[in-house]
């Protein structure tokens, strides 16, 4: 009797959901290869069954950059744009696990063939229900949302390289312990990390591919993080870690997945582009392959072998699904889903069981809104209660009264200047000679809404709400540096590593200075424009300057500001805050949002 395919899952680590075959395997690669030159609806004369089809399409649905946002977020977070047919925009709102795990599952259906990966920071810089637990929350949730892969990101490496081993594996926390009478089991999906290694061995650590099988298809994966990595997490996450080139790495290990016979490949890459609309639905192949998109993406795409064929990437928070030419010229699919589970992607992966690849001319993606229209995933709702009851005692307490939204958006945003301003004045409790205070715009997270989010009260600030906005648990660091210094840690900003994507800090209300968009380089930040307390900045003059321990070690390209002397550590930022939020509602009634224009911006 021919072989007969019945569904077996592996062990409750979920390696590999694929189907496996339970006998006479040749057989059935024999039919494969007379399906090739057969019609599609060709039978076995003796058993009168069809053939496989030479051609097998398969369902490949992804998403990146989830952030633990398993509750909607809220503000622009929440929200994606979508252009109309008349060139109009609308906004939408959309994310939230009980949704996206409904939208996925509807994807789905009728789709025997579907694969779901991630392209990395599914964790980290999360919302209280998860970073309060050390995001065992959110590799529930992807348990629940059977995520087969996915790559390692930046953000996976805020805790370091053994709470990373610890969500791939399982265990109670260190230090935390268990949460609840269950011991945490892990991630039932393989995190690729092909190109971060251990200094000692030279060994990535954890699995570089990974290849998912079903019947007679095989399609690898190659899960990398951008080799940049140690320029934006403490130097503590990365510690005793070497992250490589990404398109070295994705090219070595796709030769050696073809040498394994795997000739079907997808690269999970956390790094990304910026498309020209920020629209999810722009088609940013228009006028031409890749033009509607820039960033290192597009250098990585050009030059990842060809035999790998889609890209699957993230870190940018971007929504595109375009070609870019692979080094052959031929086109390539390269897509993003945005950020916090608002967006996913739907691709056609069109399997050729005579060759073993992907038709890649048949290859099509779309990005799909995780509209909140639908109804929420019952088993999603019972995780989110779970953890939401176990956080409350400490997520709904007040820690501060605001007067209106406080918005993350924008160049020098009024959430940015004020978490500058709640670390000058702390920073002043511990030195009253502190003189001014610097916040790196990726460390905010989002804004504080006046509106209540429960029953807390229009204009409450809850700790959770904070926590939402600076959850790095990143310490206030003091440093003393020069004038010249402090020049060029405010040209560092649009020069050297940050040259091509421009990182503006954040400034205290005591900063001013113009930033002249229309030169080049270091020269756009105007020296004579700058100003602290109103006087011009003295070169040889020492300054005691408040940052995160984050920027007090080099992070973001501030070289400069990891040459701080008279080093003072003092409590997690997010206890900054609060006691600024508390003090100042205390002592004045609710807090105004900054107006923004410490910055003068000329463009």
């Amino acid at each position: 009797m021919p072989a007969t395919a019945q569904p077996h899952r592996t062990d409750r680590r979920g390696r590999n959901r694929s189907y496996r075959l339970v006998a006479a395997s040749a057989v059935l690669a024999t039919a494969g290869a007379l399906a090739a030159a057969l019609p599609a609806d060709a039978h076995d004369g003796r058993h009168g069954k069809p053939l496989p089809s030479r051609y097998q399409d398969v369902q490949l649905l992804s998403f990146n950059d989830l952030h633990g946002n398993l509750e909607p977020p809220s503000g622009s977070s929440g929200r994606v744009t979508e252009l109309q047919a008349d060139g109009t925009t609308k906004t939408i709102d959309a994310g939230g696990v009980e949704y996206l795990a409904t939208h996925l599952r509807e994807a789905r259906k009728g789709n025997k063939y579907s694969i779901t990966a991630a392209g990395g920071d599914m964790v980290g810089a999360s919302p209280l229900i998860s970073g309060l637990f050390h995001d065992e929350p959110t590799i529930e949730a992807l348990n629940k949302l059977d995520l087969d892969v996915t790559s390692v990101g930046n953000h996976e490496f805020d805790e370091g390289a053994k709470e990373l081993a610890r969500l791939q594996n399982g265990g109670c926390h260190p230090t935390a312990g268990c949460y609840t009478d269950k011991k945490f089991g892990g991630a039932d999906f393989p995190y690729l990390a092909a190109n971060v290694l251990n200094e000692k061995t030279g060994r990535p650590i954890l699995k570089p591919y990974w290849v998912w099988k079903k019947k007679d298809v095989k399609i690898g994966f190659i899960g990398v993080t951008l080799e940049d990595t140690p320029g934006v997490v403490s130097a503590e996450g990365v510690k005793g870690l070497k992250f490589k080139d990404e398109v070295e790495t994705i090219n070595k290990y796709a030769a050696v997945l073809q040498k394994q016979g795997v000739k079907s490949i997808v690269a999970l890459i956390h790094e990304g582009g910026l498309p020209a609309s920020g629209a999810y639905n722009y088609n940013c192949d228009s006028p031409g392959p890749g033009a509607g998109i820039s960033g290192p993406i597009v250098d990585i795409a050009k030059n990842v072998t060809p035999a790998v064929d889609a890209l699957v990437t993230g870190h940018t928070h971007a929504a595109y699904a375009c070609t870019i030419p692979d080094p052959s010229g031929k086109p390539r699919t390269v897509t993003s889903a945005a950020s916090f589970g608002r967006l996913y992607t739907d691709t056609t992966l069109t399997y050729d069981r005579y060759t073993g690849d992907i038709a890649r001319t048949a290859v099509r993606s779309a990005n799909h809104v995780v509209t909140r229209t639908v109804a929420k995933a019952p088993d999603m709702t019972e995780l989110i209660s779970k953890w939401n009851t176990l956080a409350a005692p400490v997520g709904n307490r007040a820690i501060g009264y605001i007067s209106a939204d406080v918005p993350n958006t924008g160049t020098e945003s009024p959430m940015g200047d004020l978490i500058a301003d709640a670390q000058l004045w702390y920073g002043r409790k511990l030195d009253p000679g502190t003189d001014l205070a610097l916040m790196n715009p990726g460390g905010v997270r989002a804004g504080l809404t006046y509106a209540a989010k429960g029953a807390e009260g229009d204009g409450v600030v809850t700790y959770a709400e904070g926590f939402t906005v600076q959850p790095f648990s990143n310490t206030v660091n003091l440093q003393d540096f020069t004038g010249a210094q402090l020049v060029q840690v405010l040209k560092e900003q649009v020069s050297g590593a940050n040259a091509s994507a421009p990182k503006i800090l954040q400034p205290s209300a005591n900063l001013t200075y113009t930033l002249d968009l229309t030169k080049s380089g270091a020269d756009r930040v105007v020296t004579d424009s700058i100003r602290l307390d109103g006087l011009a900045i003295d070169p040889a003059a020492t300054y005691r300057v408040s940052t995160n321990s984050f920027l007090a070690g080099g992070g973001d390209g501030f070289t400069t500001l990891g040459l701080g002397t008279n080093d003072l550590v003092g409590a997690d930022d997010l206890t900054a805050l609060e006691q600024y939020l508390t003090a100042g509602s205390s002592a004045s009634g609710p807090l105004a949002p900054p107006t923004a224009n410490r910055i003068t911006i000329v463009q």
